[in-house]
């Protein structure tokens, strides 16, 4: 049976055109990708680009895809940051099944492939310091010159080598370095460091291990042990492959993968380096690396994004051969396409201005049905309580209004949502300050549900909740989390300089309609006329009712007749 997939909507990428050929030709039965995080930190929007890539593939065509951590560095993993990746990896809809890995789980394997590099003398024990180490590199155009070690013998490499992983010796005083060329046009192939000492504890190995191997020595050979057959990487890795490939066809691995460069995903108003999202986090300028305003996959989550929504955006920009900028807004755009189906509408009011119905009954609370969706009738209605006071939106009314503010102004007539035309007849202030305390209008008890029996029109609905009824809740309103588009645009500016200090603003005193009093962590709403909001997975309480705007709406439904 054919396993490829190909859309009907839309042409293959360069990368699913490979794994096209691969399987036509034969060399390979099904692919098997790989997604290699390294838990030094929370997973983002970037990954999950490279997730989507890498599981969508497996999926499509029949193949799989392996979850696999890069933990050779211990000095800045994290057993919590572990979990959080496979929480991620979850959440976002994706399984491996039984192919979890770590690159821990090869570290012996590891150890006697740098053997078997040093047996057939293209590695060495070097004890350079990491100043001379840099002296002898060169430049990208001057050559780097061979260290004093390089020539040492078989015997005495594995003997330095055997005392390194015994502890003999102190961290930065020996690496063992591959032998390649000094001269070579491409800096990491002027003899790498392949193995480095590293008297820390390990997170999953303990003490077991004072050497650790690095990065592009650890890939390469992880990618062969799991027979992974396109492994999939950033641009930033192509100068790289050249030695990926050195590695594997010295060492005459039965596996050698091909690896594929594509470019990573540039998202305007944000940063994509982990070690920059690591700064955020640790000098306090966010709340943690679940900050709503952190374009981390735990952030987004909390802001109220979906996993669909994450995939569709990953869909959308595609996968390309040459970096590009992608526009915040087509995020935006994806999480607000998701929601504007599934997420139940609800009336919540944000800056309360109090408006008493002087021709309501005093004790009078009647109910009205609310439609959960109006372009999704399956979903139901529910009954809003509707009595003498309410509350609307304060920017819901303006005195002296324009001719084209379709709003409450004093002598003018709008519709509540789902409730009765009302006209304002005065304006309660204070008179000291001239605030503005309570509107008093009058309602037509013949225009229940919005339609007045006479057939007269009104160009103006506004939103509103009953004030005795209502739960009042926070709202945390969140904006991008830079002020320009580009924050690392100048490298002799502090990207921090650029962060958006209205990236957040909380509302204490906002009122939300009775049905949301129990809203489940994590549950999403249309606030009609405001947006899209979640109630916090973090600080939401029984008690303490509070929302994230996870974004605004695109047009607001005033107009709607």
């Amino acid at each position: 049976m054919d396993t490829v997939k190909e859309s009907s909507e839309k042409p293959l990428d360069f990368i699913r055109q490979i794994v096209t050929e691969d399987l036509k030709s034969g060399k390979h039965s099904v692919p098997i990708t790989r997604f290699p995080p390294e838990p030094n930190g929370f997973l983002h929007i970037g990954h999950a680009k490279s997730i989507c890539l890498n599981f969508g593939i497996a999926a499509e065509f029949g193949g799989r895809c392996h979850l696999r951590f890069d933990d050779t560095n211990p000095s800045k993993e994290e057993l919590a940051y572990v979990e959080s990746i496979i929480h991620d990896v979850q959440w976002l809809g994706f399984d491996w099944g039984d192919n979890l890995f770590y690159a821990s789980d090869y570290f012996e394997q590891l150890y006697d492939f740098a053997v078997a590099l040093i047996k057939k003398e293209k590695a060495y024990v070097c004890c350079l310091s990491a100043e001379e180490m840099r002296d002898y590199r060169g430049t990208l155009t001057e050559p780097g010159k061979n260290s004093p070690y390089r020539n040492r013998t078989v015997a005495e490499n594995l003997e330095l080598f055997q005392g390194m992983r015994d502890g003999k010796f102190a961290e930065g005083s020996h690496v063992l370095r591959a032998k390649i060329d000094m001269a070579s046009p491409n800096l990491n192939m002027r003899d790498p460091i392949i193995y480095r000492i590293m008297n820390v504890s390990h997170h999953r190995t303990g003490d077991t291990w004072c050497i650790y191997p690095m990065y592009d020595f650890t890939h390469c050979l992880s990618d062969a042990l799991e027979h992974i057959t396109h492994s999939l990487c950033t641009l930033e890795f192509a100068d790289h492959r050249p030695l990926y490939d050195w590695v594997l066809d010295i060492l005459e691995t039965p596996s050698h993968p091909q690896q594929i460069e594509f470019a990573r995903l540039n998202l305007s108003y944000t940063v994509m380096s982990k070690r920059k999202l690591m700064q955020l986090v640790k000098e306090g300028h966010v709340s943690g690396w679940d900050d709503p305003r952190m374009l981390t996959v735990s952030g987004l989550r909390r802001r109220g994004y979906t996993p669909a929504s994450i995939r569709e955006f990953c869909a959308e920009i595609g996968v390309g051969k040459r970096d590009s900028w992608i526009d915040m807004g087509v995020l935006e755009n994806a999480i607000r396409n998701d929601l504007n189906t599934i997420a139940p509408r609800v009336l919540g009011v944000l800056d309360p201005l109090k408006v008493i119905i002087t021709n309501y009954p005093e004790d009078q609370v009647e109910e009205v049905e609310g439609q959960n969706h109006p372009q999704n009738p399956e979903m139901g209605s529910r009954m809003l309580p509707f009595s003498r006071e309410i509350y609307i939106e304060r920017t819901d009314f303006m005195e002296n209004a324009p001719k084209k503010f379709f709003r409450l102004d004093i002598g003018r007539e709008v519709r509540l949502r789902y409730a009765y035309f009302i006209t304002c007849e005065s304006v309660v202030k204070d008179e000291t300050t001239g605030e503005i305390l309570e509107l008093h209008c009058s309602y037509d008890p013949e225009t229940y549900g919005g339609n007045a029996p006479d057939g007269r029109k009104v160009k103006g609905t506004i939103h509103w909740v009953s004030a005795n009824e209502a739960v009042q809740c926070e709202v945390r309103l969140y904006d991008r989390l830079f002020s320009v588009d580009n924050p690392d645009a100048d490298r002799n500016v502090d990207f921090k300089e650029h962060l958006n200090p209205e990236s957040l603003s909380s509302l204490h005193n906002c009122f939300v309609e009775p049905s949301l009093a129990n809203a489940a962590p994590g549950k999403c709403f249309q606030f009609e006329r405001q947006g899209y909001f979640c109630v916090d997975v973090k600080d939401s309480t029984p008690e303490k009712l509070i929302f994230n705007r996870t974004v605004s709406l695109r047009d607001s439904w005033a107009k709607l007749k």
